[in-house]
């Protein structure tokens, strides 16, 4: 017997099912590392302009982008190692005031009169602090907690977040070398199934993948300087040190709010509330200013982005997909505003 063939109307039918059911299976098996990979590509977008002039110089793929791969490894665990050794040289005398703490208890500083509750905030440390048993008991859970805590990070949180770095560096390598080969075949893919429009998408994505990665550089340089000269003039310890830590922290959301709260505690361990109030609230002033009108500014000039699209796309990126949304936002609304405009417009102005 001979075999019937379909019609050509069916196999394409079909031809279209079975790639979309292979294209669903893959993602699903690769779900778990579809972050990564978004994080790898916007990782290499970000340093592709350092990567070109690398290569004019050198023009060894493997080399550059095994150097460029293990630049990045070292700006993420440097600061980790530097910590951790730092909070080892300190747990020796944590140890030990913690110790006389609950033998002896805690006597109320004397910055706890200059508080609105000063009086509550007082009792309640004689209470739960002063009292060597009941100090005794609060540190003994306090530490209790801390240490389920370090187990559970040492344990399987750990190991998989040293894998998903591993498997992230690799991505970056991959990226880095084979960029052009890979942006042609995403152009010759986007050529096929979108035409012309496909690349423009690219284009649109891209500029906004950098306009957000020079908007979070930017306002974060910045807002450390704002919050060094804070620092200095209301007299926080080691006030340069700690506003280079902030404009680091500034580069990501919610970030801020952290370095100069460890700012607030430091005055307010040198019993100077009013300072330390200070320094809380021009850094949520300049944080709001920063957040919500500087850097959607920049993002929306790099690419033509209202500034209010911009601002959603900030927000609602994070809120859904966390500190990887604030690239995914921007990226997706720009893309849509563009289909927008070329639905709307006659002559849509070219990506910049």
């Amino acid at each position: 017997m001979t075999g019937t063939s379909l019609p050509p109307k069916r196999q394409s039918a079909a031809r279209l099912t079975l790639i979309i059911l292979l294209g669903l299976l893959g993602l699903w098996v690769i779900h778990a590392f579809l972050p990564v990979l978004v994080w790898a590509v916007v990782i290499a977008v970000a340093v592709d302009p350092l990567v070109q002039r690398a290569e004019r110089r050198f023009p060894r793929p493997n080399l550059v982008a095994a150097a460029f791969t293990l630049g990045f490894a070292l700006i993420v665990l440097a600061p980790i190692a530097i910590g951790i050794a730092q909070a080892a040289r300190e747990a020796h005398d944590v140890a030990i005031w913690v110790k006389a703490a609950q033998e002896y208890g805690v006597s109320p500083p004397g910055w706890l009169a200059n508080l609105p509750f000063s009086a509550e905030a007082t009792d309640w440390w004689r209470t739960n602090l002063s009292d060597p048993e009941a100090a005794h008991h609060h540190f003994e859970t306090l530490s209790h907690s801390l240490l389920g805590a370090q187990a559970r990070l040492l344990g399987f949180g750990l190991i998989h977040r040293a894998v998903v770095f591993g498997f992230t560096l690799i991505a970056l390598f991959f990226l880095i070398r084979d960029r052009d080969a890979l942006a042609a075949q995403f152009r010759t893919a986007s050529a096929k199934l979108l035409g012309p429009q496909g690349e423009r998408m690219g284009q649109q994505a891209l500029a906004s993948v950098r306009g957000t990665i020079d908007g979070l550089v930017l306002v974060g340089f910045g807002f450390g300087v704002v919050m060094t000269i804070v620092y200095f003039f209301l007299g926080v310890p080691h006030p340069i040190l700690l506003g280079a830590v902030t404009a680091i922290a500034a580069m990501i959301p919610f970030g801020a709010p952290v370095a100069f709260g460890i700012a607030a505690l430091l005055l307010l361990g040198q019993g100077s509330p009013g300072a330390a109030i200070a320094v809380v609230v021009i850094g949520f002033a300049a944080e709001f200013i920063a957040g919500h009108f500087v850097r959607p500014a920049l993002i929306g000039s790099a690419t033509r982005l209202p500034f209010f699209w911009a601002l959603v796309g900030i927000l609602g990126g994070v809120e859904t997909l966390g500190l990887l949304g604030l690239f995914v936002g921007p990226a997706t609304m720009a893309v849509l505003v563009m289909l927008w405009r070329e639905l709307v417009e006659d002559d849509p102005a070219p990506v910049a």
